[in-house]
């Protein structure tokens, strides 16, 4: 199937897409920063401003919380951590989706793939017990033949494994199956796999600029893909 991007990139031949979810389909930053610093106050300390939050967001849930720990200053990180994690997981299972929203587009495009026949995955770094639910939460999980967490396989994005992994599921080759994401991380599996890759320009990249990283395009909304 060809899928057309946006000038001046080629088309591009696949047979499947990977979407990526925080930053890429749904802005999640006011759940994170609901469940942080609900998991702060428990833990008796400073809350966090959002926008130091979302230079943290991508790599993971286990980074996320370990680098607003340090950020706030707790005194031993390690020793800490995993009481953070069991506040933090409790309180995001209890937001999960209330401070989020849909980015303008998203359906549409989704719609737009789920139309010209491509398989689709949702591959995420968030856990599968939160991407799950966000994504029924949002009306988006009937798009996707099969959704992957940051725990479905041993490794995380930036690693290509789950990438390969999510292919293998989708039955595609990697050649042939688009990675939608949002941020370096996306677009650095992506290529290590042989995906080729398009990136989102209002999501979450570590506070750099998105066009600094490699891709075949990037997209001010899910709309600019056409059959």
């Amino acid at each position: 199937m060809k899928l057309i991007l946006p000038a001046p990139a080629q088309p591009l031949d696949i047979d499947a897409v990977m979407v990526d979810l925080d930053g890429t389909m749904v802005n999640t930053l006011g759940d994170f920063a609901e469940a942080l610093n609900r998991m702060l106050a428990d833990l008796k300390l400073p809350a966090i401003a959002p926008d130091a939050i979302e230079n943290m967001v991508g790599k993971g849930s286990e980074n996320l919380i370990r680098s607003v720990l340090k950020h706030v200053g707790a005194a031993d990180v390690d020793a800490v951590y995993p009481q953070a994690w069991l506040r933090y997981e409790h309180h995001y299972l209890d937001i999960n989706g209330q401070f989020a929203d849909v980015y303008p587009g998203v359906r549409e495009g989704l719609q737009t793939l789920k139309s010209m026949g491509l398989r689709m995955a949702c591959l995420t770094n968030k856990p599968l017990s939160f991407a799950q639910p966000l994504l029924a939460a949002k009306g988006l999980d009937g798009f996707f033949d099969c959704v992957f967490g940051g725990d479905s396989f041993p490794r995380k994005k930036p690693d290509p494994m789950p990438l390969i992994e999510t292919c293998k599921a989708l039955g595609s080759q990697p050649a042939r199956t688009l990675m939608v994401g949002d941020s370096s991380n996306d677009a650095q599996a992506a290529h290590a796999a042989g995906c080729p890759v398009v990136l989102m320009t209002y999501g979450y990249n570590h506070g750099q600029p998105i066009t600094e990283v490699e891709a075949a395009a990037y997209l001010q909304s899910l709309q600019q893909l056409a059959a």
